[in-house]
This record gives C-alpha cells, structure tokens and sequence, in this order.
C-alpha cells in the first residue's frame, strides 16, 4: 500500500512540474503568421492585414492565417433581413 501512495504521490508531483505552454495568439490582432523551420517555426500574431502578414511573410516558409481568438470588440454581428 505505501508503494501505491507513493507511486501516485511520485507522478503527481512530476506532472505538476511539466512546463506550461504560453498563449501563443494575441488577441489584439487579427492576422498571424506561421514560420517553418528545422526544429521547430513560431507563430507571430502581430499583423493588422493579411498584406501586411504576406509581405512580411514573402520569400520565407512561412503562411498567414486569420487568429482564431482575435478580440473584435464591440462590434455587433450585421442584421440579417427578411429571415423569421
């Protein structure tokens, strides 16, 4: 029995030390870009337009893509007309 505990008490304490992953968009910005690269690219959410990303992005292996938790604010979504 004090095997058991301590084999539990043993993982749980590795598992609580495993390093944490930061948030890798910025939600105050629409666009990312995704570089590739040997042993690993990075993600940049730091562009206003998909042309600024695709400049930035020219000549590299890299791809622009909409943030997925880009922060929009209050804007409110558009009326759809004629629908009940």
């Amino acid at each position: 029995m004090r095997v058991l505990v301590s084999t539990i008490l043993t993982l749980g304490t590795i598992l609580a030390s495993a390093p944490a992953c930061a948030q890798t968009y910025d939600p105050n910005y629409p666009v990312c870009l995704q570089t590739y690269a040997f042993g690993g690219g990075h993600i940049d959410c730091s562009f206003a337009s998909l042309g600024q990303c695709a400049a930035s992005a020219s000549g590299r292996g890299a791809q622009c893509f909409n943030n997925p938790y880009f922060a929009q604010g209050a804007r409110k979504p558009p009326r759809q007309r004629g629908v009940y």
